[in-house]
């Protein structure tokens, strides 16, 4: 059965910080580049980070450059996030996504509330 389970999620402060967990089990993880997304309420869903498969490429969003790493442990089978000097604009459900070849699979999401 493939699952993305995502955690680390909750109410921050702003310019507090966060980690996010996103634990893969179903398939080959090793050969799966791995994506965060995030979504406000009536907003689209947009891309933040993205990591290759052997995490010698990473990319990030304009808007969290400098602030949010994006790392990936493939003997655990997890995808991180790093979110550093939160803004409340950061506040979304984030998503994370895994991906190879014609091949795609989403994570059921974490709540991440950056308010005072």
């Amino acid at each position: 059965q493939v699952q993305l389970v995502e955690s680390g999620g909750g109410l921050v402060q702003p310019g507090g910080s966060l980690r996010l967990s996103c634990v893969a089990s179903g398939f080959t993880f090793t050969s799966y580049a791995m994506y965060w997304y995030r979504q406000a309420p009536g907003k689209e869903r947009d891309l933040v980070a993205s990591i290759s498969s052997n995490s010698g490429d990473t990319s990030y969003a304009d808007s969290v450059k400098g602030r949010f790493t994006v790392s990936r442990d493939n003997v655990k089978n997890t995808v991180y996030l790093q979110m550093n000097s939160l803004k409340p604009e950061d506040t979304a459900v984030y998503y994370c996504k895994a991906v190879r070849a014609f091949r795609t699979y989403w994570g059921q999401g974490t709540q991440v509330t950056v308010s005072s």
